[in-house]
């Protein structure tokens, strides 16, 4: 019998501040530890450090890019850390991000002798204008293609949830989720075209924001999908991922204080509660009955819009054509080094003609009409962000059918919220013990303010369940 932990269980190779274990508090719990004396910026450094280098981090990081705070804000200079966001706190950043003297491989051997980058691409630029201390380069899937986690070439990063099982984290912004989740970060940068960000945060017990596309800048990111692809991170808790997103989009978000009963919530009940394992099952009935006790207006909500997808995306989907548009010369000079399982979807773009293309791109015009047109009214729909807690990767690992089968349904559900070109968020809904679950708020375009006040209030509710 499996034994789960929660997020917060991390590893704790030493103690802070005789009894504060900085691997279970959030940015905004952290901030308030350092000005109370109770730690100091050093000894979060040092935490951090040591747990980025024990096994619980096996794979985590892409070789010879474990954290390393040489480049960090100097400590203790000035007043600088007491009036940044993020304090020089520890973030990690993905290797699909550039950063100034370092190479951006994607997760591949492709690019490995790359040369280094010139300067910080805009995310990464903005973290550290932020105050973040950048805590290393995390491992992800090769080229961000896949939901699972799976990396052939650096291996795969474990998810901490279990003690006993090796479960996928999730992807493709595995290290990113499980970098946060041990304590080796407090927030980890990542991307999320499919559902890469809410995947891994809900695999792995944590928050994963998907805001609007446009909202963050994807400069200095190597690419997947041009229409798709969405730049944000894996936080410990809503507000911080609200603070990491007015750092990545570098506006303010106005938070309302609405209570959960003058909410308008709805559930999904098109495709996205189809074949849910049983503990998901289980913690997304609990959640739901948790909100209705705690006030909020919940309405069934049918979306058969969701049900136009697979012909939409027929001839291939907007990750195969954008995707083989930026490889072609690379795969075809070096198709041995990919990943097998990602060369086989990039190359699913080499069929569509560009007729099929421009087609595709005026059907998701028209369905994201429709799509709004539905949603219109709601301030957030409700959904399992996932349909199946994470299995172990022994069952995907080498065996081709499963491991597309679970990758399907790992992006079922997020990949919807992508191709409306809208906002979603991933929160924690399991109880206590079990294997993580998350509860996915969404929305259409630029509703992400709403969205976010919304899981404020939403995860509130949970936490407070939870504590009772």
């Amino acid at each position: 019998m499996t034994q789960p932990l929660s997020c917060t269980q991390a590893p704790k190779p030493r103690e802070i501040a005789a009894s504060l274990d900085q691997s279970t508090l959030d940015i905004h719990d952290t901030l308030l530890a350092l000005r109370n004396g109770q730690t100091s910026l050093a000894e979060i450094r040092e935490q951090c450090t040591a747990i980025a280098q024990s096994d619980a981090c096996r794979h985590v990081y892409m070789p010879g890019s474990a954290p390393d705070f040489s480049q960090a804000p100097a400590l203790g200079t000035s007043d600088y850390h007491a009036h940044a966001p993020l304090a020089g706190l520890p973030v990690s950043v993905k290797d699909l991000f550039d950063v100034a003297g370092q190479t951006t491989r994607a997760g591949s051997t492709v690019l490995a002798h790359r040369v280094p980058a010139v300067a910080d691409c805009a995310a990464v630029a903005r973290l550290r204008a932020a105050g973040a201390a950048i805590a290393g380069r995390t491992n992800m899937v090769e080229f961000a293609f896949s939901g699972v986690g799976i990396n052939p070439h650096y291996g795969t990063p474990v998810n901490p949830a279990d003690q006993l099982v090796e479960r996928i984290p999730g992807g493709s912004s595995s290290g990113a989720a499980v970098s946060v989740a041990t304590g080796a970060a407090l927030a980890g940068l990542g991307s999320d075209t499919g559902g890469s960000l809410r995947i891994p945060a809900a695999l792995c017990g944590l928050v994963g924001f998907k805001s609007t596309a446009r909202l963050v800048p994807a400069s200095g990111v190597v690419p997947l999908s041009t229409s798709l692809d969405t730049v944000g991170a894996i936080t410990r808790s809503v507000r911080d991922a609200i603070t990491l997103h007015e750092v990545l989009a570098g506006q303010k978000v106005p938070l309302t204080g609405k209570p959960l009963f003058s909410l308008r919530l709805a559930i999904c009940t098109t495709m996205m509660q189809d074949g849910l394992d049983g503990t998901v099952a289980a913690a997304f009935g609990h959640a739901l009955d948790t909100l209705r006790q705690a006030g909020a207006a919940i309405e069934e909500l049918a979306v058969p819009e969701l049900g136009d997808l697979t012909a939409i995306n027929a001839t291939g989907g907007l990750s195969s054509a954008e995707s083989y548009a930026w490889h072609r010369t690379l795969i075809d000079q070096h198709r041995s080094a990919y990943d097998p399982r990602v060369a086989l979807r990039i190359l699913r773009g080499a069929s569509m003609s560009a007729a099929d293309y421009i087609d595709l791109l005026a059907a998701r015009k028209t369905w994201i009409v429709r799509m709004q047109a539905r949603l219109a009214g709601f301030d957030a729909v409700l959904a399992p962000t996932v349909p199946l807690v994470a299995p172990p990767i022994a069952s995907v690992l080498h065996d081709d059918a499963e491991f597309f089968r679970v990758n399907g349904l790992m992006l079922r559900n997020t990949s919807a919220v992508n191709m409306l070109d809208g906002c979603g968020i991933s929160i924690p809904c399991h109880s206590p013990g079990q294997l993580p679950v998350g509860l996915m708020l969404w929305h259409g375009a630029l509703q992400d303010d709403a969205l976010l006040n919304a899981a404020l209030v939403v995860e509130s509710a949970l936490t407070a369940s939870r504590a009772a």
